[in-house]
């Protein structure tokens, strides 16, 4: 993206803060983007996101393309004014939901389990794919009402300049772990021809548009495939490069195509890392170079009872254990979120137990709070030049 600048660079590590320009407002980065897949950060209003801080929110354009339909949201005015949010805003393509109504749903891979098939609970019995993928695009039949519908590099893009988000995605081929050599280099293959298609069409719609299109490296955790792609997908004059696809059987392995990866992309444009950003997750792929990232996790987990609170294990508190029934203090001692300013972990126990939507919401808050938190944190640091120093705080 022409508006992208990276200001600082740590020293020995690759993290760095920079600012990106958009036609909502300005990102400082790195930044955690909170996912509204169906233009919503669940439980939570946009005046309830501008509080907490956050700077960027992401939808889903296959969601929002199956209802209530680009065509709507666009005679409305657009996404931002269709969800009252006016900060920066970003669509995802659709890939990763294509990938899991196919693949993800025949090998047990993805939204079923864990993506990283090494750390996650033990796969579940496929499924059979709701997908066809050939070389225009894919056919897949809607989770909603069963039609059949069809989705191509050059439709998604049209999908996404009516939605009028400030940063949209092209359509690629996301693979699953347990994808051979082979059809991971088919699928690469694939989604270069199809960003080239994307690219093409977004050049003949967007001439007087300020929309950035941003490509997407594949090639699973396989090192040549990452670098190979990574010099395509950098070349072709994309606004900024997203990192998606299978990301390997383990962190480790995702630690491994970051590292391949990064280096290879255009210095000057944004990098994001597609559906990863737990809190254990943070330093890792910032101390790698990433930008920005988006992960549904944090506000998941809060609906789930499972509260971010750091010196618990994997940063998790469980609120609806017993131990918490009269427990009168904060999530967290010195938390500046309205959850623990104004309620106790006994209240929020309660809540959960009672199965009262207030729950959600003030769940949903603090867990934002603290991640955004932690993002200014971090980028504080680079810009003192003592990241490592934090991290060791932090992870030990």
């Amino acid at each position: 993206m022409k508006s992208f600048r990276a200001l600082h660079q740590e020293k020995n590590t690759s993290a760095r803060v920079g600012v990106l320009q958009t036609p909502h407002g300005i990102v400082e980065t790195p930044a955690f983007i909170a996912v509204a897949t169906q233009a919503s950060v669940k439980s939570l209003t946009p005046r309830d996101l501008e509080e907490i801080g956050v700077q960027i929110i992401i939808a889903n354009s296959y969601h929002l393309h199956l209802r209530p339909g680009e065509d709507l949201i666009f005679e409305l005015g657009g996404l931002h004014k269709f969800m009252g949010w006016s900060g920066p805003l970003m669509t995802d393509s659709g890939g990763f939901q294509v990938f899991s109504l196919g693949a993800g749903m025949e090998q047990g891979v993805g939204k079923i389990a864990s993506i990283f098939p090494e750390e996650g609970r033990p796969l579940p019995r496929g499924e059979k794919s709701r997908v066809r993928i050939d070389e225009d695009g894919v056919e897949f039949r809607s989770h909603l009402d069963g039609s059949i519908l069809r989705l191509t590099p050059e439709k998604v893009i049209e999908i996404q300049a009516k939605l009028g988000a400030d940063i949209i995605l092209t359509l690629d081929e996301c693979t699953s772990p347990l994808h051979d050599y082979e059809y991971t280099k088919e699928a690469m293959g694939r989604t270069h021809r199809w960003a080239l298609r994307a690219f093409k069409k977004y050049a003949e719609i967007q001439r007087d548009s300020k929309q950035a299109l941003f490509g997407i490296v594949q090639g699973g955790a396989y090192r040549d495939l990452r670098e190979e792609s990574a010099k395509f997908i950098g070349s072709l004059g994309f606004d900024g490069i997203a990192i998606g696809g299978s990301l390997g059987r383990s962190k480790r392995e995702m630690h491994d195509v970051l590292e391949w990866t990064i280096p290879l992309l255009p210095e000057e444009k944004p990098r994001h890392l597609l559906g990863i950003g737990e809190v254990e997750d943070v330093f890792e792929i910032v101390g790698r170079g990433v930008d920005l990232f988006d992960c549904a996790a944090p506000t998941r987990m809060a609906r789930n009872g499972a509260l971010l609170v750091k010196g618990e294990e994997k940063f998790r508190l469980n609120i609806c254990n017993s131990r918490y029934k009269d427990d009168p203090r904060p999530l967290e001692e010195g938390c500046k979120c309205y959850t623990c300013r104004n309620f106790s972990r006994a209240y929020l126990r309660h809540l959960f137990l009672a199965k009262e939507l207030l729950a959600y919401k003030l769940a949903t808050i603090h867990n934002l709070h603290f991640v955004v938190s932690l993002m200014k944190e971090v980028r504080e640091a680079i810009r003192d030049r003592r990241f490592l120093e934090l991290k060791e705080r932090w992870m030990g």
